[in-house]
């Protein structure tokens, strides 16, 4: 893999203020019961924003699709659109769920977004469809389920990207523009610099995958706390050193919310709560209001999903969030924390942002 110029800079991030790692944004563009996929947006470019003037590292977001609560279903899009809205702050997808898309689109995409906003774009990577079973067949038009072909995906994508195909590859003729094209046009290759692949991952495959290939790995421990420890532990013992990282770099992403007092950031986190276990069980809509998650009647099995679910977040005042945070990154390692916060109103998520960023003291640009 080529080196790159946005490699080890653009990953490994300064600390802020008095955080102890750097401390980025994944949103989700969530839709809450009364409000608009319109307003969803345009809350997720208002955080962004107010995520860059607060010092937070990077703003990703996600791909999901059929979810009527979640308007991330085209990351590339709202990519494009946030490149334009901020100056500074790194932006990525977390992730792109490869098996959906041909490598080729999306390095002709990512080198659009680098093109659009040099030296800041992340290329984040999932295997997993991002949906369910029909939603995913309609996305792949019939094809086999394509997890089992990641690895390969992958190294297709990173060739498209680095344009370095053998000269005998069916393929080697074959540009993604905008992007590098060696050998190819007067004056040599046309931009040297393309964006950082991250790997990411809820189980241990991506982590080993991640580790072999010497790339920088995402952990989901928002919803999959229990494999957290082990999944980075097994990236740490099969990290390789490459052209991107000479040791290996950690992000998780942990689901946090603060509030000024800790009954109303319970309020606010029941409502993701309620949406949680309302996707598991097939009952897909909007983010309830904190007022219909709190007179919801919570079955026995619901009540214990809920316990274990709330156990992993993160949430209480300002200075209690940072005590967990700050605790997470003492029993993990990680070299960077990624909050998402799920609640009903894009002013809960806003507030509880800054207010993340005044407990460790970061600027206020």
């Amino acid at each position: 893999m080529a080196d790159e110029r946005s490699g080890n800079d653009s990953i490994r991030g300064e600390r802020r203020g008095r955080a102890p790692v750097p401390l980025s944004v994944l949103d989700l563009a969530t839709v809450g019961a009364g409000l608009t996929a319109t307003q969803a947006l345009r809350a997720t470019a208002d955080l962004a924003r107010q995520a860059e003037r607060r010092g937070f590292h990077r703003f990703w977001v996600a791909e999901h699709h059929s979810m009527p609560g979640v308007a991330s279903s085209s990351p590339t899009v709202i990519l494009g659109h946030l490149s334009a809205r901020t100056e500074r702050i790194r932006l990525g997808s977390g992730g792109v769920m490869l098996p959906n898309h041909p490598p080729l689109v999306v390095a002709e995409q990512f080198g659009t977004l680098e093109a659009l906003a040099p030296g800041r774009i992340d290329l984040g990577l999932g295997r997993a469809p991002g949906t369910d079973g029909p939603t995913a067949a309609a996305l792949r038009r019939g094809r086999a389920d394509g997890a089992d072909e990641f690895p390969q995906q992958v190294a297709e994508l990173v060739r498209f990207l680095d344009d370095d195909f053998p000269d005998a590859h069916p393929y080697s003729r074959i540009h993604a523009v905008p992007g590098p094209v060696q050998g190819s046009l007067p004056g040599g290759v046309q931009s040297p610099a393309r964006p950082p692949v991250w790997l990411l991952g809820s189980s241990g495959f991506s982590a080993e995958l991640a580790g072999r290939l010497g790339l920088p790995f995402a952990f989901a421990h928002h919803f999959s706390a229990a494999h957290t420890v082990p999944a980075l532990e097994l990236y740490r013992q099969t990290f390789r050193p490459s052209g991107v990282l000479d040791a290996p770099y950690a992000l998780i992403g942990v689901s946090a919310l603060a509030a000024e007092d800790g009954q109303e950031a319970h309020r606010q986190v029941l409502t993701g709560a309620l949406s949680m276990i309302r996707l598991r069980t097939g009952r897909l809509g909007l983010v309830p209001s904190p007022e219909e998650a709190a007179a919801y009647p919570f079955s026995e099995v619901e009540q214990d999903f809920l316990d274990g679910w709330l156990a992993n977040v993160v949430y209480g005042t300002p200075e209690v969030v940072r005590e967990g945070l700050d605790a997470l990154v003492k029993r993990t390692g990680a070299d960077e924390l990624m909050i998402t916060a799920n609640a009903h109103t894009p002013a809960a998520r806003l507030r509880s942002y800054e207010l993340i960023a005044d407990a460790y003291g970061l600027p206020t640009a």
